[in-house]
Parts: structure tokens; C-alpha cells; sequence
């Protein structure tokens, strides 16, 4: 993970050169990205790959210990909630896939620019025998069309970028993806901040206090289920 300053704009990159997995490496990276940005920035743009944004959770965490795939769960719940009220405009350019913890990534930034093509945007959880933690359904209520929440959530349904446009997972396709996300970000950096963070934060910092107060309770029966 890089990240670079563009005119205002801190621009966070995630490229492991495959499909940028969430691993407590990448999470702490991107709280030092986001604490940075608040001294040297306006605003912040997330950009993955030509393959992904980021297809989720390290699988090799996540496949080992029921306490160490919680702990990454956690970690993960906690930094997207942290993304979710950052006082700055965040914008995400959807670069390629966007599945489970990387299509809530993509809930949680305040504008998301999607390439077009065949990508796959998604919360994949129930398919895989997971049930979404609290913070997951949380950012999807609050961000989802309700005509697509069953479908996006309980069904575990898989949207290309012109679905995920109508479920409400993006809100618009650019040939130019990660340069309309810069260009939005520095749009957005030029709100007044004060007035920008606390209107986000009224509205959304109910959410993260009833997601974190509750953290504890949600993961402790976290497992996968084949039933």
C-alpha cells in the first residue's frame, strides 16, 4: 500500500499485484494513511489494481484459528467504521473486484467511482457459509437501494458494475475511473471541512456506536456454517 498527495488529494493505493487481500498489515497502513491525510490533505482517494479493489479479508488468516480470523474481523470492523465517519470527503475508485471486505470498503467511502467491465462487486459472506457481521449489514442499509438489500445481503448476490450502480454499491461508471475519483475527491476537498465532517458524522456516528458497543457480542459466535 502507497500512498501519494495529488494536488490536495492523499491517493491510497492498494496493489499486492494479485487481489489486494485485507490483512492487519494493510488495515494498520490504511489508519496511517487516514491520520495523515488529516495534517497533509483535503481529502482521500482509495484505488486498488487492475484486478481488484480488494476481494475481501486475507483467506489465510481467515482459514486458520476461529480466534485469529476474529481478530482480523475485528480489526477490519473497526477500520471501516473509522473510514466510514473520517471528517474528510473519501472517495473510492473501483478499480476491478470488490468482494466482502473490499465491497464494504466501498460502502463506507462517502462517493464511489466504478471502471466499467465485468468486475465483481459484492458481499459473498452467506454464499460462503458466513453471516455478515453487524458492521457489514449496517453499511448496507445505510448505503444500498432497499429494493436490493435481501438480494445484496441475505441472498449474497454478485453484481457487475452496471447492477452495482442500481443496487447502489457505485454512483457512476467512468472509462477514467481512478482520475474521475481523484478529480471527485478534489471536488469534495473543497467543501468547508468543519461544516463536511460534522454533517457526515450526525448522521452516521449513531451507526459506528451501535456497531462498536456491540462488536464484542457479534463476533464471539462468528463461524462458518454449512447447515
Amino acid at each position: 500500500m502507497t500512498t501519494a498527495l495529488d494536488d490536495g488529494v492523499a491517493v491510497v493505493t492498494l496493489d499486492d499485484g494479485k487481489m489486494n487481500a485485507i490483512s492487519h498489515e494493510v488495515i494498520e497502513a490504511l489508519h496511517a494513511a487516514l491520520d495523515a491525510a488529516l495534517g497533509d490533505a483535503t481529502a482521500v482517494c482509495i484505488r486498488g489494481n487492475d484486478r481488484a479493489l480488494s476481494a475481501g479479508f486475507d483467506l489465510g488468516v481467515m482459514s486458520g484459528s476461529p480466534e485469529g480470523a476474529q481478530a482480523l474481523v475485528r480489526a477490519g470492523g473497526e477500520l471501516l467504521m473509522r473510514l466510514y465517519v473520517h471528517p474528510q470527503p473519501t472517495v473510492v475508485a473501483v478499480t476491478g473486484h470488490a468482494l466482502a471486505a473490499g465491497a464494504l470498503v466501498v460502502l463506507a467511502c462517502d462517493s464511489r467511482i466504478a471502471a466499467p467491465g465485468r468486475s465483481k462487486i459484492g458481499l459473498n459472506e452467506v454464499a460462503i457459509g458466513l453471516a455478515l457481521p453487524m458492521f457489514a449489514t449496517e453499511l448496507a442499509v445505510g448505503r444500498l437501494s432497499k429494493r436490493y438489500l435481501t438480494r445484496a445481503t441475505v441472498q449474497a448476490e454478485i453484481f457487475d458494475p452496471d447492477s452495482a450502480l442500481a443496487a447502489g454499491y457505485v454512483d457512476r461508471i467512468d472509462d477514467a475511473c481512478v482520475i474521475a475519483a481523484i478529480e471527485e475527491a478534489r471536488r469534495l476537498g473543497a467543501l468547508p471541512r468543519g461544516a463536511y465532517g460534522k454533517t457526515k458524522r450526525s448522521i452516521r456516528q449513531p451507526v459506528v456506536d451501535r456497531v462498536l458497543e456491540g462488536l464484542d457480542r457479534d463476533l464471539a459466535g462468528m463461524a462458518i456454517s454449512t447447515d
